[in-house]
């Protein structure tokens, strides 16, 4: 059954599966990318392998930092990600639910100030991201307000924004 764009089935058979075994819940995800060298062509590309195919995804600095501009910037990407995970998990939720959404639109904003990463001084380059969740359905508001709040807490994107997270960096 799907709703909301959500495979019911799958993603119930999914929380039995992680029920039973804590370790199917582990799933590792690897982005690798290659810097262009050459003038005028984008900066950096990836081939992201997903279950039904790959795709090439490009980024590329504004020219203001020495890009070309003519791809988005990575941190339009970053915003991307969160925005595209926080509405797969508010549908989903939703979907577990049984409600049905008629509208869903997400945005994610924030400021950047890039005099750090300029080297200039030591404020902080980004203060606050916001979402924006537009949602049409003929659930009540007190229902979506309680999906806003679950995707928030269980949003894998939310919740790199917002705790502490360890990084490692390794160079060969």
């Amino acid at each position: 059954m799907k709703l909301n764009n959500i495979n019911l089935d799958k993603s119930k058979a999914f929380v039995e599966e992680v029920k039973k075994d804590k370790s199917k819940a582990i799933k590792v995800k690897r982005v690798e990318g290659v810097w262009n060298f050459e003038e005028g062509k984008i900066q950096f590309a990836s081939t992201l392998e997903h279950t039904n195919g790959s795709t090439i995804v490009e980024a590329d600095g504004p020219p203001f930092m020495g890009g070309s501009g003519i791809k988005p910037d990575p941190v339009q990407y970053c915003l991307f990600g969160l925005a595209a995970c926080f509405a797969q998990t508010f549908a989903s939720i939703a979907a577990e639910k049984g409600i049905e959404l008629d509208k869903l639109i997400v945005a994610a904003e924030n400021k950047v100030n890039l005099s750090r990463a300029l080297g200039l001084d030591n404020e902080p380059i980004v203060e606050k991201v916001k979402l924006f969740v537009e949602v049409l359905s003929k659930a009540e508001k007190e229902r979506l307000k309680e999906i806003e709040e679950l995707a928030k807490q269980r949003c894998p994107g939310v919740y790199c924004l917002t705790n502490p997270i360890k990084l490692d960096i390794e160079i060969k």
